[in-house]
C-alpha cells in the first residue's frame, strides 16, 4: 500500500471527533446542535465554560430575533425552552434631536403587512443562552470547558487542534466561533477589509410605565441611532449610539446621571423610565473577512463578519452562517464527500459571502447617511423616509429583508430539519 494512502487512511480512523468548533458563545452553540441535529459527532471548546455562561442573571441584553433565526431555533428545538420572548408588532423610523419630539416624517412597518405574523421577537439574553446550553448538552454535543483553541495544523485527512492546555484534538474540520479578533482566522492568514467608526453602542434595559403595544422605535440622532425594542411586560432593551469620546463619559456617569442623558432622547411617549439590569459599552466597527473558508477551517459569526448594529442583524446573520454551513456539511456527507475538502466549503462561502457583504455596504450606507446633522441630508432622507411610507409594496419588501425570509434561504431558516 502507498505509505500516503496508508497514512490517510490511519489519520482517518483516529479522528476524536467529527467536527471541533471553538467558541461557546450564541453562533458556537447554535452550530454545535445544528451540526449534532445532522448526525455529527462534535465537540465544543469553551475559554468560558457553560457555568459561567448559563447564569441567568438578568444583566440587560436582549436580542432582535428575525422570522427566520424564529425558524432556525425552532427546527433545532431551542425555540419551546426559551422562556420568555416579546414579538414586535411594529417598528416606527425617524430622524430626531435631544430635546425635541421626532420627525412627523417617519416610516412606519406593520406586522399586519405580512402574512408570517410578527416581524421578529426580542429574547433576553438570560433565557436564550441558558436554552441553547441545554439543547446542546441534550444532543450529546462532547463540551471541553475552560479551554481556548491555541494551535491548528491542517493535512490532507483532517486537522490537528491544539489547546491552551497542550492537549490535541484531531478533526476533520475547524469551525471558528471565536469572534471579531479571531486568533484562529488570524493563524490561517484570513485578513480583514473595515474600519471602526469612532461610535460606542451603550446598551442597557430600561422599565417603563406606559406599555409599549411591542412597537420598535428607531430614532436617528446626529451622533448615531437611538433603538428602543420592546421586551416582555412593560420593559424595552435600549442600544444608544454616540461617538467614543462620549460614549465613555457616559457609561461611567452614575445611573442617575445616565438616565437624565438618556431621557431627552428618549422622550416622555413611555412615561416615566428607571433602569433595568446593568449597562453596557461596545466599540462599532464595521470588519469583513477576505474569506470565510481556509484549509479545513469555516468562519462563523463574528469571525466571518462584524456590521453596524443599526439594522439589529448581528446574531441573525450568524444564525444564518450556522444554518448555511449546517446545510452544506450535511448534504456533502450523505453523498459521501469529505465534506472538509476545499471545494465543498466553498459551497458555504458562495452562499454566504455576498449576501454579509451586502449587509455590510448597507448597514454602513445608513449609518453615515443618517448619522450627522446635515440639513441638506436631514431632508433628503426624510424626504425619503416619507415616500417609502407611502408605497405599500416597498414598504412590505423592506419588512421581509429585515425578517429574513428573502433570498435562498437553507432549510433551518425555513424552518425544516436537516
Amino acid at each position: 500500500m502507498d505509505n500516503g494512502l496508508a497514512t490517510y487512511i490511519f489519520t482517518a480512523m483516529t479522528l476524536d471527533t467529527d467536527i471541533v468548533i471553538a467558541g461557546g458563545g450564541l453562533n458556537g452553540l447554535s452550530m454545535a446542535l445544528a451540526l449534532a441535529s445532522g448526525g455529527f459527532e462534535v465537540t465544543l471548546v469553551d475559554p468560558v465554560g457553560r457555568e459561567i455562561r448559563g447564569d441567568a442573571k438578568f444583566d440587560g441584553r436582549s436580542y432582535a430575533l428575525s422570522i427566520a433565526s424564529r425558524r432556525v431555533l425552532s427546527a433545532l428545538d431551542v425555540w419551546a425552552r426559551i422562556e420568555d420572548t416579546a414579538p414586535i408588532l411594529g417598528i416606527k423610523v425617524t430622524d430626531g434631536r435631544a430635546g425635541e419630539a421626532p420627525s412627523p416624517l417617519m416610516l412606519e412597518f406593520d406586522h399586519s403587512e405580512i402574512e408570517e405574523g410578527p416581524m421578529g421577537y426580542m429574547a433576553e439574553d438570560r433565557w436564550l443562552r441558558p436554552a441553547l446550553l441545554a439543547a446542546v448538552s441534550d444532543a450529546g454535543v462532547t463540551q471541553i470547558d475552560g479551554e481556548s483553541v491555541t494551535g491548528e495544523a491542517p493535512d490532507a485527512a483532517g486537522v490537528t487542534v491544539t489547546l491552551g492546555s497542550g492537549r490535541t484534538l484531531r478533526a476533520r474540520l475547524l469551525i471558528a466561533c471565536d469572534g471579531k479578533s479571531s486568533g484562529i482566522a488570524r493563524r490561517a492568514g484570513i485578513r480583514r477589509t473595515g474600519w471602526s467608526y469612532d461610535q460606542s453602542a451603550l446598551v442597557c434595559a430600561i422599565a417603563h410605565e406606559v406599555p409599549h403595544e411591542g412597537i420598535a422605535h428607531q430614532y436617528f440622532m446626529p451622533s448615531g441611532p437611538l433603538a428602543i425594542l420592546p421586551l416582555k411586560g412593560n420593559r424595552a432593551s435600549i442600544v444608544w449610539t454616540e461617538t467614543t469620546r462620549r460614549a465613555a463619559a457616559i457609561q461611567a456617569m452614575s445611573d442617575a446621571d445616565y438616565l437624565d442623558e438618556l431621557r431627552p432622547r428618549f422622550g416622555s411617549f413611555l412615561g416615566p423610565i428607571d433602569l433595568a439590569g446593568a449597562r453596557f459599552a461596545f466599540p462599532l466597527s464595521l470588519s469583513l473577512a477576505d474569506s470565510f473558508t481556509g484549509d479545513r477551517l469555516a468562519l462563523v459569526g463574528d469571525a466571518a463578519h462584524v456590521v453596524h448594529p443599526i439594522a439589529g442583524q448581528g446574531l441573525n446573520a450568524g444564525l444564518k452562517d450556522v444554518a448555511a454551513l449546517a446545510e452544506v456539511l450535511t448534504d456533502a456527507r450523505r453523498r459521501g464527500e469529505d465534506f472538509a475538502r476545499a471545494d465543498v466549503l466553498d459551497r458555504y462561502q458562495r452562499w454566504r459571502r455576498f449576501d454579509t457583504a451586502a449587509l455590510a455596504v448597507a448597514t454602513d450606507g445608513f449609518n453615515r447617511l443618517f448619522s450627522n446633522d446635515n440639513p441638506t441630508l436631514r431632508l433628503v432622507r426624510d424626504l425619503g423616509m416619507a415616500a417609502t411610507n407611502a408605497i405599500p409594496g416597498l414598504r412590505r419588501g423592506f419588512i421581509r429583508e429585515a425578517a429574513g425570509i428573502t433570498g435562498d434561504l437553507p432549510r433551518l431558516a425555513k424552518g425544516r430539519r436537516l
